[in-house]
């Protein structure tokens, strides 16, 4: 009769030699000797199981599919690093590091910039307790049960004296054999094969079941920390260094630089050799190695001050251009697109397409139909054409026509000119459903309307089916309607009906911002909301007076006031109303000043989960009672304002003597006047 004792030492002693074979490639004993350790412990389990745990090592696969992704809002912000593409730049970088820093020398980690799906693992007294995507950076989705199947990661962290919380940052890959092995199970099958192994991972993540998830190999490589407590790391070696102890597998190329010069050789030294490697890179990461320098270095809003990706140059290849097909977007411009024949391999992928923009950029190439051309990924991402190849040229080549009537709609196009560029335009701007299509998706973006569950997919397929011919028409759905749309499940339905109710809360600006006004982007609405208050205000002003607001001038004027007196504007801004969206913005009184006068100026920094605002709704807050959002705790930070779960900016907040305050006290300041 087993007991609870020899369970887990059981447990362990499978995660052992998981862990040597997965992370460390050794084989301690055989396959089958493996398999009937596993197989022993799942009937252990079978037998008692209330002796079942989820770090069980027979947990990891044959969970039931998940109905839909949850949402996940990060404790520290998964920020993006800034890119440099020359030894200068990285030289630059050191030299601004070294003068804010007020010091002679930096010392740097570099490491291989993997090119993989950014995920963040959270782990409670040593147990995986969450999984998440990086998302937008602030919010991710929950794919707990898909990380769970993957070898490389531990379900439970070795040892005694756990942190409380261990949030580890990693990159999930796949080595190009894997996407060879699973393209020829695809064609054998007869469908199309997957272009490259970051897409495949990325749609991999997304699979609603573990099951399938487990049937393609993925692995991680940790390379840092979000939010801890309970541990002290000081650098990013000794970082490295306790995730190896942990179990994580951790690149071994990382190098420790005493000087920049040092970092700029061993940068360079990967350009070629990085071809040998059985995964995918992009370029090399540098960064400082000492926390407390990086502290006080401190981030932007989008990149830390502390690190810098060094991108190889992009790789070129020749090939034809084979034909051109034109796209159409918000604004009904017509975008030619090259078609590669045949298609060329560039930084591990397939390209067989890219854009060339519009009218004038097809002239400026002097490009046409049959033409060789050198081709580059910008970034090792987005593939260009970058020359045309014209002593090649045999006679046989084709002008590129552009289009005298939509290509999705039929309705005729016009050529449209700016001081810099000219290009082809739908003049169906009312029912065009490429361009509704590409509204939408603009609408409920997370910076706009934020409606969750309408991406791409989702608006093609509300546009198609013709459930929505303009964007009011969202707030017309119905679970039926949206039940009618295939792979369409109840969950999903009701979730995206809430997105869409919620939306109706969003603030002016943001709704103004997703109406697609052509030259009246997010960053315009503000002024436009200094000088008016409300859709009707907007509407009766004239274009003298909209030119007269700073920033805008004649041509800007003429667009928003084109936009609201056309017929179809006219309609759209009586449907708002109709429907309960915001059309009035509250100017700042004096009462409102002075209420406000406790934070005016001050910086904000927001930790945990709030219960009457999401975070773009408490930053928009924030920023409407005259003070700063910060991202991260330091000296010059007034609040800590703390919702559930928050994270270690507590601590930090302690340390330096910061007011902390919880949510209901923040109200209550709000509510205070002077």
């Amino acid at each position: 009769m087993a007991t609870l004792k020899e369970v887990e030492e059981l447990r362990e002693k499978i995660n052992y030699y998981n862990h040597r074979y997965y992370v460390d490639s050794v084989s301690e004993i055989s396959d089958r000797e493996f398999d009937r350790l596993l197989e022993k412990l799942k009937k252990i389990e079978e037998a008692n199981p209330e002796w079942v745990t989820p770090d069980s090592p027979t947990q990891r696969v044959g969970g039931t599919p998940i109905e839909d992704f949850e949402a996940v809002i990060h404790r520290t912000p998964m920020l993006s690093i800034d890119n440099t593409y020359s030894d200068e730049e990285v030289i630059d970088f050191d030299q601004s590091i070294r003068e804010k820093l007020k010091v002679k020398t930096i010392d740097y980690v570099v490491e291989l910039k993997i090119d993989g799906v950014s995920i963040s693992l959270t782990y409670e007294d040593g147990i995986l307790v969450l999984a998440a995507t990086r998302g937008d950076g602030e919010r991710g989705e929950d794919v707990t049960h898909n990380i769970r199947t993957i070898p490389t990661i531990p379900l439970k962290l070795p040892g005694k004296n756990l942190p409380t919380l261990f949030e580890v940052r990693g990159e999930i890959y796949m080595t190009r054999d894997e996407l060879v092995r699973l393209n020829r199970l695809r064609e054998s099958a007869g469908d199309k094969a997957y272009e490259n192994t970051r897409n495949l991972t990325s749609g991999t993540m997304k699979l609603l079941d573990p099951r399938e998830c487990s049937k393609r190999k993925l692995q991680m490589f940790a390379y840092g920390l979000g939010e801890v407590e309970g541990i002290n790391l000081q650098t990013q070696m000794e970082t490295l260094e306790k995730l190896k102890a942990f179990h994580f597998q951790v690149n071994p190329y990382a190098k420790h630089c005493e000087s920049i010069e040092e970092v700029v050789q061993y940068c360079q030294s990967w350009s070629q050799k990085r071809h040998d490697l059985p995964y995918d890179t992009d370029g090399m990461v540098i960064k400082v190695n000492s926390f407390a320098f990086r502290k006080q270095l401190g981030e932007t809003s989008k990149f830390p001050r502390w690190a810098r990706a060094f991108k190889f140059e992009a790789e070129q290849a020749i090939t034809v251009l084979g034909r051109v097909e034109f796209s159409v977007g918000k604004f009904g411009e017509l975008t030619p697109v090259a078609i590669f024949d045949p298609p060329v391999r560039l930084a591990g992928t397939t390209v067989s397409r890219a854009s060339m923009h519009n009218a004038s950029m097809v002239d400026k190439l002097d490009i046409r139909i049959g033409d060789h051309v050198v081709v580059e990924k910008a970034g090792e991402i987005i593939p260009q054409v970058v020359r045309v190849i014209s002593e090649s040229r045999s006679g046989k080549e084709k002008k590129i026509d552009f289009p005298k009537t939509c290509p999705i709609c039929n309705s005729p196009t016009e050529k449209e000119e700016s001081n810099l560029s000219y290009g082809y335009f739908c003049t169906n701007q009312a029912t065009c459903p490429a361009q509704l299509a590409k509204r939408l998706i603009s609408f409920a973006r997370r910076d706009r309307m934020d409606i969750e569950g309408l991406g791409e997919e989702m608006a093609i397929a509300l546009v198609d089916n013709q459930l929505v011919q303009s964007i009011t028409d969202l707030y017309h759905l119905t679970e039926k309607d949206l039940l009618q749309l295939p792979r369409m499940g109840k969950k999903s339905a009701k979730n995206l009906l809430q997105g869409i109710e919620a939306s109706k809360q969003r603030d002016l600006g943001r709704l103004l911002a997703g109406l697609s006004i052509p030259l009246l982007g997010g960053s315009m609405t503000e002024p436009l909301l200094e000088k008016y208050s409300s859709l009707d205000e907007i509407l009766n002003a004239s274009e003298e007076e909209l030119a007269k607001i700073k920033g805008f001038g004649p041509k800007r004027a003429q667009s928003i006031y084109q936009f609201f007196h056309c017929p179809a504007g006219t309609k759209l801004i009586q449907e708002i109303k109709s429907i309960g969206l915001k059309n009035v913005q509250p100017k700042s009184s004096g009462e409102n000043k002075e209420k406000s006068a406790l934070f005016a100026g001050k910086t904000i920094v927001v930790t945990g989960s709030l219960q009457n605002f999401d975070r773009l709704g408490i930053e928009s807050k924030i920023k409407e009672i005259g003070a700063k959002a910060g991202s991260s705790v330091s000296s010059k930070t007034d609040y800590v304002l703390v919702g559930d779960k928050p994270g270690s900016k507590v601590d930090k907040a302690k340390e330096l003597g910061i007011k902390i305050i919880n949510e209901a006290e923040f109200l209550e300041m709000l509510n205070k006047t002077s």
